[in-house]
């Protein structure tokens, strides 16, 4: 059986220069993610930042990824809108599932796909309570009513279209509300974005963290519709003009 395609790309700035970030990600946040889906026996996981060649993604790795993980923060104006515009397209064409983390909300990615400009209001770290809005929802499975991070305060309004679903949402001990995760269906594909995930926080060490990610993994991946999405607008049959008939 072929094993699900996924690759995490991580703007890997962070890590590299700043030592309290490296003490948390030694491997990077790409990194520590790839530690806890390998442990999927069916998922074939590699790793992409941006400074690699071809910012991570050339045509025979984004050709070749059924689910796509995204984190950006400080360098969302480097990626590469032709690189952008691939991306949106193997979502729309349901070749390819899209996950967003985090500061990703302000990348070209989320904001082209999605459809918004990502906007939001955040704070100091703090205690955040992640609330189970849709337990029936395939990536809340196995996912208590609630559990408790120390995370980057994220605050409504978040400027976002209207979610197709609203699987979680957060509280902050200083009063906010955030719409923390959220699902769109965008042509023949799926986005997830999630919020926990700042870079000097540990929430991806925390296991409903782990299992939500992989959750969202299984549903992110392209469905088995049995035909080819056109590209484009293709003409049905013949045309012919109204005043030709």
């Amino acid at each position: 059986m072929k094993k699900l395609q996924v690759t995490i790309w991580n703007e890997y700035r962070h890590e590299r220069a700043e030592e309290a970030c490296r003490a948390i990600y030694p491997n990077g946040i790409h990194g520590c993610i790839k530690e806890f889906l390998d442990k999927q026996p069916d998922l074939e996981v590699r790793l992409a930042a941006l400074d690699d060649p071809q910012q991570g993604l050339p045509d025979e790795v984004l050709n070749n990824t059924d689910v796509l993980m995204w984190w950006g923060h400080v360098a969302h104006h480097e990626v590469d809108d032709a690189l952008v515009e691939k991306i949106r397209q193997r979502v729309y064409t349901g070749k390819m599932g899209l996950i967003v983390m985090h500061s990703g909300h302000h990348s070209k990615v989320f904001r082209q796909v999605v459809g918004t400009n990502g906007n939001l209001s955040w704070g100091r770290d703090q205690k955040e309570i992640v609330w189970n809005l849709l337990p029936s929802h395939p990536i809340a499975a196995g996912i208590p009513d609630h559990f408790t991070l120390f995370e980057e305060l994220y605050a409504e309004p978040f400027y976002i279209p209207q979610p197709d679903a609203t699987v979680f949402g957060s509280w902050y001990e200083d009063g906010y509300i955030f719409r923390s995760g959220v699902c769109y269906l965008r042509g023949a594909g799926r986005v997830f974005y999630f919020q926990p995930g700042h870079e000097y926080c540990r929430s991806y060490y925390n296991p409903y963290v782990q299992r939500i990610l992989t959750n969202a993994v299984y549903w992110a991946k392209p469905a088995d519709l049995g035909y080819e999405i056109p590209d484009g607008a293709p003409c049905m049959g013949e045309y012919k003009p109204c005043n030709d008939q």
